[in-house]
C-alpha cells in the first residue's frame, strides 16, 4: 500500500462516521445514509489532490456530504413529481408511503416522538434546515456551519433562530394533537 492509500485510509477512519451520522440525521435513512457515505469518500479519494486547503478538511468533506445529501432529496422530489404527472414506477410504495425514521439509538418508547420531530425538521426551508442539523444534531459552531455553508456567522445565527421559532410552533401544534389522540 502506497503513503497516498495509506493517508486516505487514515482520512476515512477519522471522518466516516462524522459523515454516516450526518446524512442518518439528513435522510432519516440508514440505507440512504450508508450510500452517500461510500458516495462522499469516492469523491474524496478522486478530488484529494484537488482540494485547496482554503477551508479545514473537515468543512470540505461536511460541504461534499451535505451536497450529496442535498442532491439526494432533489432526486427524490424529481421522481415523486414524476409519479404524480403519470410516470409509473417500480415500486409505487416508494412515491405513496413516507420512510419511518429508524434510528438505532433511539429508544422504543420516543420513537414516535423522536419520528415528529423529524418529520417536522423536515418541514423547514433548506438553508434554516442544514443549519439546524448542523448546529443541534452535529454540533457544529456557527463559525464551522458558516464556512461549511458559505454564508456569514450573523446569516448562520439568523436561519438557526429562525428554525428554532419555527420548530416550536410547529411542534407545539403537533405535540397539542399527539397529547388529543392519547
Amino acid at each position: 500500500m502506497n503513503q497516498s492509500e495509506q493517508d486516505f485510509q487514515n482520512l476515512y477512519h477519522q471522518y466516516h462516521i462524522l459523515v454516516y451520522n450526518l446524512a442518518l440525521h439528513y435522510l432519516q435513512n440508514i440505507e440512504e445514509a450508508e450510500e452517500i457515505t461510500q458516495d462522499v469518500f469516492v469523491q474524496v479519494y478522486h478530488s484529494l489532490e484537488q482540494f485547496n486547503q482554503k477551508s479545514s478538511l473537515k468543512t470540505w468533506i461536511y460541504r461534499i456530504a451535505l451536497n450529496k445529501c442535498h442532491d439526494l432529496i432533489k432526486h427524490k422530489n424529481s421522481r415523486k413529481r414524476w409519479f404524480i404527472f403519470g410516470t409509473k414506477s417500480q415500486n409505487e410504495h416508494d412515491y405513496l408511503n413516507h420512510p419511518n425514521f429508524e434510528h438505532p439509538g433511539i429508544l422504543l418508547e420516543n420513537k414516535e416522538k423522536a419520528a415528529l420531530l423529524y418529520q417536522t425538521i423536515n418541514t423547514l426551508p433548506e438553508n434554516q434546515k442544514t443549519a439546524f442539523v448542523l448546529s443541534k444534531i452535529e454540533g457544529l459552531s456557527n463559525p464551522e456551519i458558516a464556512e461549511v455553508m458559505n454564508l456569514s456567522v450573523s446569516a448562520i445565527e439568523s436561519l438557526v433562530f429562525r428554525a428554532k421559532a419555527s420548530l416550536q410552533e410547529k411542534l407545539s401544534e403537533k405535540f397539542i394533537e399527539y397529547r388529543k389522540k392519547k
